[in-house]
């Protein structure tokens, strides 16, 4: 007789699917107990920016760093924006289109960027960062130049209830297809051209085709979110994809944990949402916003989410020593 027995990778699979969907009922269930409509609104804000910040993840894991992500965020937003506003288009239409047409300029842009590496991608993704926001400039007649569009309609009637449970069916919908990406076998040839880009060439791999492939899967997902944006927001401004909201992005994956699919979702909720807790500091919650920072990249090297794994390893070799006082 055979006994079944379930592997340690399953069993944590299992793990993480039940912590994943408690998560999710959570999520489902704030509006019916939450009755503040100023932090349905920053909830709102931080599912978008979950969408974003997991996209530039999804770049980092081929290796490259992204300091453009803000910029191609606009052009899903603006797009969005004007199809709605001039042409009467509704968002089933818009946010697609928004997502494609940021997705093709990453595949143009994509081309001169898939041999750099590392700091010269980030550098090199600045400067079209810049270019992309002032191409926007130029196209004033559309966008609106710098007295910003305006006037595009809200989705909902602007109830934020019902943009919460939109957004919130959106970041899952964008979460569900970056995870399935990063762990088939595309996402491990991209973590291997990550590792090792002379390994991955030796073995055949077209190792600017894949690089290619992140940057414009992640500029889609990064366009959606744009899109999703522009809607909500109804009135949009280059402020609001300077190079900071660049830089926010990845501060969000960072102190997340850029290691883990679940970092960027840790990051952006614990750096939008705890600083609203304080906002009755008013001038404290930059500080509290650094001191976060400061604390996760000295102290937790692997971020929020790795922090549990960071404490058992702790314990782990505490008890070694007391268990072999004399080991070296």
């Amino acid at each position: 007789m055979t006994r079944n027995t379930v592997s340690p990778a399953g069993s944590d699979r299992r793990i993480t699917i039940a912590l994943y969907a408690g998560l999710l009922i959570i999520v489902l269930a704030a509006p019916l107990f939450i009755k503040s409509r100023y932090l349905i609104h920053i909830f709102n804000l931080t599912l978008i920016n979950i969408i974003a910040a997991a996209s530039l993840r999804f770049i980092a894991v081929s290796g490259q760093l992204s300091l453009a992500h803000a910029a191609f965020m606009s052009i899903g937003a603006y797009t969005a924006g004007i199809l709605a506003k001039h042409l009467g288009l509704g968002p089933w239409i818009t946010i697609p289109a928004g997502a494609l047409v940021t997705m093709g300029v990453a595949i143009l842009i994509g081309y001169p960027l898939a041999r750099l590496r590392a700091i010269y991608f980030s550098m090199v993704s600045l400067f079209f960062g810049i270019g992309i926001l002032a191409v926007n400039q130029v196209l004033e007649k559309y966008t609106g130049g710098y007295s910003g569009l305006i006037g595009i309609p809200p989705l909902f009637s602007g109830s934020k209830v019902a943009n919460y449970y939109f957004f919130t069916g959106l970041t899952v919908f964008s979460l569900v297809v970056l995870h399935r990406l990063e762990f088939c076998r595309i996402g491990m040839t991209l973590k291997s051209i990550a590792q090792s880009h002379m390994v991955a060439s030796s073995v055949g791999i077209n190792e600017s085709g894949y690089r290619i492939f992140a940057l414009a899967i992640g500029c889609l997902f990064v366009g959606v979110a744009g899109a999703g944006f522009a809607y909500y927001s109804a009135v949009l401004s280059h402020s609001a994809f300077n190079f900071l909201a660049s830089v926010n992005f990845l501060v969000y994956v960072l102190v997340g944990g850029i290691g883990h699919f679940a970092g960027p979702i840790v990051g952006t909720a614990v750096l939008i949402i705890i600083p609203e807790l304080f906002r009755a500091l008013k001038g404290f919650v930059p500080f509290i916003f650094a001191g976060i920072m400061i604390l996760v990249i000295f102290v937790m090297p692997l971020g929020l989410v790795g922090l549990p794994s960071q404490i058992a390893s702790s314990v782990k070799k505490i008890r070694e020593r007391k268990a072999f006082p004399d080991a070296p």
